[in-house]
């Protein structure tokens, strides 16, 4: 929704500018420290609002905030046979000589210190508390273990501080006049900050814009109960959009009108009020997420965690080597693997049978394989694994084509990536039907259905600007088309959408080839160029009429004259 909220987006560009120059100019790490202090006044203004709603309802709340921290490192050991009693006493020296008293912590009180001071103590006691949240066995405190807060001058700090509180209290205003859920207010301040990432990561790791991920998640209609992964989760940006997807089908069902269109055209909500508590549970318990990349990992576990996903399941863990074991456990796959990278070979897993080291065929295949029977995934790949003439990515789709339903292979311009990248991609969406090991009696697949995305609602070069004349794109219509498909009415391939039967894809000169352009028919229009001689009357006429008389006089001289010759020539 920041799409129309200027002053939002001018306090978040504030925001950057005064990291860049206080020195901290690598836009992860400025993230990482943004999120960081975003976290300490959203726990803060959230444990004031629990406390305010449960003295309201007469109800007890024990405040994040009360009572005496004691940092990890102050904690006495433990042998495990103590008391109880000794268990008491050993806490309470412990208290006596490390505690730190937990509402110093928050954010509106460290908030009013002198910058030097402040410094130090976000640096020393606010942020190591901030890392123990969730407690040890906690898997945010295991990733947020070698988490560093660098924040080097204090008043960078102060600034940061200053312009957060000012950021909030526009989110806090939006929510009273414009009805729009706070928490959703929230997150879309955090994914503005994550856009905020103008450059690809390694092995072509880019974020993938929010607009797309509602479309996939629209394609594929995750329910609750249904157990979601993404192999290369980044941000985490698909784990949410399954979860906002789950959310706002949930609040519908409860028959929730205030809901509105967004930008893009969808439906969504982070706000779970109306789960029940084991709903909430189920819901938490559904989202996993893995990377390779410990950065991401922790920007993943916020990104959830600010959208109100308290203990999310994001770990680091490389899906394509030996020591990723699960096989058919999830539902639904939601993914935008690495496309250009490649793995050790000695370190892929010995369950993947393609005999490549290319990331972008390796993961479609560990996708089919964690995918339970009757799973589905939507995958983007780009567009070279649609055609490609090497074996393995012969293999690939023979695999999607044959031991799967493949549903859909939709093709996306050139510029829904940028400005981190220009490659041509499509989304795939297949259902598994046969395992690895099951004996195909019958291949999966009846018909693919293509669509050619010709726009996504915004301009498709690097300022990717709201398209005002079409805001939607193809987005809607692709939703719309996909549910309804019929390969007894779209048989038009003249058309942007149509279904090609399998038997035509599998056939031996197309080597499963699942390019958009094999099977589209290209309608060339007639167009109508007027005679020789009526082209030559018109130049002519435009060299006569701009010379003066004297010109005239001598018209048979020069490019006149030779038009004249020419014009004879033609007839």
């Amino acid at each position: 929704m920041l799409q129309n909220n200027l002053e939002l987006k001018i306090k978040i560009d504030q925001l950057w500018n005064k990291f860049w120059s206080g020195g901290i100019s690598n836009p992860l790490t400025a993230i990482e420290q943004i999120t960081y202090l975003l976290f300490m006044k959203r726990m803060d203004e959230l444990d004031q609002k629990k406390q305010a709603d449960a003295e309201w309802a007469d109800e007890k709340y024990t405040s994040k905030f009360e009572g005496i921290w004691v940092p990890p490192e102050h904690r006495s050991k433990r042998s495990g046979r103590e008391s109880a009693v000794e268990l008491v006493e050993i806490l309470a020296h412990d208290q006596r000589q490390h505690g730190i008293a937990k509402r110093t912590l928050r954010w509106s009180e460290f908030k009013r210190m002198q910058a030097e001071e402040m410094l130090q103590h976000v640096h020393s006691k606010v942020f190591p508390f901030l890392k123990d949240l969730n407690g040890a066995e906690s898997n945010f405190t295991h990733h947020m273990k070698n988490a560093v807060f660098i924040i080097p001058k204090p008043a960078l700090l102060v600034e940061a501080v200053k312009t957060i509180d000012e950021i909030f209290e526009v989110m806090e205003r939006d929510s009273r006049e414009k009805g729009q859920a706070f928490q959703d207010i929230q997150g879309d301040v955090y994914e503005f900050l994550l856009s905020e990432i103008a450059t690809a990561g390694k092995n072509g790791q880019f974020r993938t814009p929010r607009h797309i991920i509602k479309l996939m998640t629209d394609l594929v209609q995750p329910q609750l109960g249904h157990k979601i992964a993404d192999p290369a989760c980044g941000t985490g940006g698909f784990l949410l959009g399954a979860y906002q997807y789950i959310v706002t089908q949930l609040a519908l069902k409860a028959d929730d009108k205030r809901l509105p269109l967004d930008e893009d055209g969808f439906v969504r909500t982070s706000v779970a009020a109306t789960l029940t508590e084991n709903a909430q549970t189920t819901l938490q318990e559904s989202l996993w997420g893995y990377d390779i990349d410990s950065t991401m990992v922790r920007l993943g576990l916020m990104n959830l965690m600010m959208h109100g996903i308290d203990e999310p399941h994001i770990d680091y863990t490389d899906t394509l080597s030996k020591s990723f074991t699960e096989e058919s456990e999830y539902d639904i796959v939601l993914a935008n693997p690495p496309f250009t990278g490649s793995i050790d070979k000695g370190d892929i897993n010995e369950n993947l049978q393609l005999a490549t080291t290319k990331t972008e065929l390796l993961f479609v295949e560990n996708i089919y394989r964690v995918l339970k029977k009757g799973g589905t995934a939507c995958v983007i790949v780009p567009q070279g694994v649609l055609f490609g003439s090497g074996v393995a990515f012969k293999t690939l789709r023979q695999l999607l084509v044959e031991r799967c339903d493949l549903k859909a292979v939709i093709t996306m311009p050139s510029g829904v990536f940028k400005p981190y990248a220009g490659v041509n991609t499509a989304i795939l969406i297949f259902t598994k039907v046969w395992g690895a090991k099951d004996k195909v009696t019958q291949p999966a697949t009846e018909y693919v259905w293509f669509y050619e995305m010709t726009g996504d609602g915004y301009s498709l070069d690097d300022r990717r600007q709201k398209d005002q004349s079409n805001p939607y794109g193809d987005l809607q219509n692709i939703i719309a088309k996909y549910h309804s498909r019929n390969p007894a009415t779209d048989t038009d391939r003249t058309a942007k959408y149509f279904m090609v039967p399998r038997t035509e894809i599998s056939d031996e000169s197309n080597c499963y080839d699942l390019s958009l352009s094999r099977y589209k028919t290209d309608v060339f229009e007639a167009v109508h160029y007027d005679a020789p001689s009526v082209i030559l009357d018109r130049l002519i006429q435009t060299e006569v009429g701009e010379m003066d008389e004297a010109e005239l006089i001598n018209v048979q001289s020069g490019i006149v004259r030779e038009l004249l010759e020419l014009k004879g020539m033609v007839g």
